[in-house]
């Protein structure tokens, strides 16, 4: 019985911020939802009719979509690949005993705190700037040409911002796992004559398994919506070569002022953006059961 009311209890006091969440996310969602069956023009505010799903209609058949929705796949695996692989490459690194080693951490993590805007900005004046940017700087010193980054590849570069912004957070999080793994484990395989590379394949990467996935699936998340770094840079550009889902769905609402389109392609990247969590979700909870 008291187990019972102290259950009770636990959830009458969790009731109002619950209840305060849920409200923070459906209405935003419902309005969006409402919105999309609209005929609602920034424009022309005044005149709000019913469309059914002809928005929906209209946002699959712009010629963007089915390239933003490319470029979003795209900046999301590249990204994964970049940050997991460099990530676990870094940790291992950062467990060595090294002089200065707390100094070498936090200048690893920095990158993270930087926002978004800024850290596009830096990367598009300093150093991918053909004319004055680091990177041409070292061309010319081999004696090659500048490269234009964000107009000849234009996606790389965004890849390669975006990489350098979710880094630091990927090897926080592996290295906190590789220092969790048991020093007693690395000490028998030492003894068993085991090298590096068969201790990192049969020991470590095992072990990093799970904190591998829990990157994976928090950078997801947030990498489906990145958005500043392209407004910064490219601006979606060239063309379309630059722009993603998000945005596409900001270049509807705030420069085509049609909220109604906008509030379709809201609708429809939530529902991607369910659909990749389900399954990343999935993948996470078989490896925790393993």
């Amino acid at each position: 019985m008291a187990t019972a009311n102290t259950r009770g209890l636990a959830r009458l006091m969790m009731a109002p911020s619950v209840g305060l969440l849920f409200i923070w996310m459906i209405v935003p969602l419902a309005m969006t939802l409402w919105f999309s069956f609209q005929n609602y023009n920034l424009l022309n505010p005044g005149n709000v009719s019913w469309t059914g799903l002809f928005n929906y209609r209209f946002f699959y058949t712009d010629p963007a979509f089915f390239q933003s929705i490319w470029n979003t796949l795209v900046i999301v695996g590249g990204t994964l690949i970049i940050t997991v692989l460099g990530g676990v490459a870094i940790a291992l690194l950062l467990d060595q005993p090294m002089w200065g080693q707390g100094i070498v951490r936090i200048m690893i993590i920095s990158p993270f705190f930087v926002m978004p805007p800024v850290a596009a900005l830096v990367w598009k004046n300093m150093i991918m700037h053909p004319g004055y940017g680091v990177l041409a700087d070292i061309n010319r010193a081999l004696g090659f040409q500048p490269v234009d980054w964000f107009a000849q590849y234009p996606l790389l570069a965004i890849v390669i911002i975006v990489s350098w912004q979710w880094l630091p957070f990927a090897t926080l999080i592996l290295l906190t796992a590789l220092q969790s793994l048991d020093g007693e484990q690395k000490e028998a395989a030492e003894m068993d004559g085991a090298n590096f590379l068969n201790r990192f394949i049969y020991l470590t990467l095992p072990h990093l398994a799970r904190a591998i996935t829990v990157v994976i699936l928090i950078e997801t998340i947030f990498l489906l919506g990145v958005y500043a770094e392209i407004l910064v840079t490219t601006n979606g550009g060239p063309g379309y070569a630059s722009t993603n889902l998000a945005f596409l769905i900001y270049r509807t609402a705030l420069l085509g002022y049609d909220v109604g389109g906008a509030s379709a392609g809201g609708i429809i990247a939530v529902i991607l953006a369910n659909i990749v969590a389900i399954f990343l979700m999935r993948a996470v909870g078989k490896n925790l059961d393993k």
